[in-house]
């Protein structure tokens, strides 16, 4: 079967892509650009639904305040853009030792009469190396103006449609099994590869997908990790074991944080779990429509202050999560992490991971709970990741 004959990998209808679209191009409007220079393969995917992991390499979408879009990419992801995305014009920029994928850019913007024009670039994104991105503002020096519009599309992307909180609510269903399967395995000589295969493996046989980083699994000193790391070992006697995990799908994340105790726990680690339930009970409540979201953290710190926890807290406790691309799933880091003083203003329909973690080295234990929440036009948010919060001992 031709490709031209296929019918396309789309996971939204027509009418949602053209409403961002044009919501896009209002921003540029606004902005005064004449057309916008998208790295970010999030943008790329929410506004055209183009899935790939090419943005590893360099490539761009163009879009203009007339509403033109034109893609740039390498070869390999030709027939994926025509595949996945609404994007019907595809460059091509050539592989080889000399090699000039910011010289093809240019070309393009030339075609698309963009010389001489108002460009905005998003600078800050992962499919903009330094490097290229030098080159790319030396060479845009004599081409055209061009003012940096990180964030612009990241923000409209951050109140969710009816069909993407349809995808999230997925995620979290596939988060919620995941966790249940968790602590149904944990237990004395379980190994963490079988729990985090039977995780993933959940999620996977569920139509979802490979989280946008990789999912975070540790046990005994490694239960005070925030990261991945290789290695894993068998669960003992007496344990502990924390999960950072996301249901992933159609690219829709939705984590949760636990740890799970092997064993009966100390009294200390008790105290930590209840101080850990009625922190997350306080800085869910604080995310309020109209409100600026530095209020969690603000109901995250005095609560876990006043219990005696301030030195096994963190500096911040979540973010916006949505449709992302690796490095990681955290969606724009820069303008929806809950720390002090953070300035966004929480509107209906955004979706945050909030995560407590109490990390208390002396004593070498771990808690840790988080969930996953959209927030509501009153009430408080809505819980999306419903797995119990109680304390998980085997």
């Amino acid at each position: 079967m031709k490709l031209q004959s296929m019918t396309k990998h789309l996971h939204f209808a027509t009418e949602e892509f053209q409403n961002r679209e044009r919501r896009a191009v209002s921003a540029l409007e606004v902005a005064g650009h004449d057309a916008v220079l998208l790295f970010k393969q999030e943008n790329m995917y929410w506004l055209t639904g183009y899935d790939t992991f090419g943005f590893v390499y360099f490539q761009c979408l163009v879009l203009t305040a007339d509403g033109r879009k034109a893609l740039l990419t390498r070869a390999p992801d030709r027939l994926q853009a025509h595949f996945t995305s609404t994007i019907e014009d595809v460059r091509v920029w050539v592989d080889g030792r000399d090699e000039d994928p910011v010289g093809a850019l240019l070309s393009l913007l030339r075609d698309m009469g963009l010389a001489g024009k108002r460009l905005g670039v998003e600078w800050n994104a992962y499919g903009l190396p330094a490097a290229l991105g030098f080159v790319l503002r030396e060479r845009l020096a004599t081409f055209a103006p061009a003012a940096d519009v990180s964030g612009v599309i990241d923000r409209l992307r951050l109140v969710k449609s009816p069909a993407e909180l349809a995808y999230m609510r997925r995620a979290s269903e596939l988060a919620d099994g995941a966790l249940l399967i968790a602590m149904e395995m944990a237990g004395p000589g379980v190994d963490e590869a079988e729990i985090l295969a039977a995780m993933q493996g959940h999620v996977i046989a569920g139509g979802g997908d490979d989280a946008a980083n990789e999912n975070i699994i540790g046990s005994g000193p490694g239960a005070l990790m925030c990261r991945y790391f290789t290695g894993r070992r068998a669960l003992g006697a007496k344990d502990q074991l924390t999960l950072e995990f996301a249901g992933t799908y159609r690219h829709y994340h939705s984590c949760f944080m636990r740890t799970l105790c092997v064993g009966d726990p100390p009294a200390r680690q008790r105290d930590m779990h209840a101080a850990a339930v009625e922190t997350l009970h306080a800085a869910r409540e604080a995310l309020v429509p109209g409100e600026p979201i530095g209020m969690v953290f603000d109901a995250h710190a005095s609560t876990l202050d006043r219990l005696g926890y301030r030195e096994a807290r963190m500096n911040a406790c979540g973010y916006a999560v949505g449709a992302t691309f690796a490095p990681n799933w955290m969606d724009w880091r820069d303008g929806t992490m809950f720390f002090e003083g953070a300035s966004l203003i929480a509107e209906p329909d955004m979706t945050f991971f909030i995560h407590i973690i109490l990390f208390d080295e002396q004593s070498g234990l771990a808690m840790t709970a988080g969930h996953t929440v959209r927030v509501a036009e009153r009430g408080g948010p809505e819980v999306l990741t419903k797995a119990p919060l109680a304390l998980v001992t085997r």
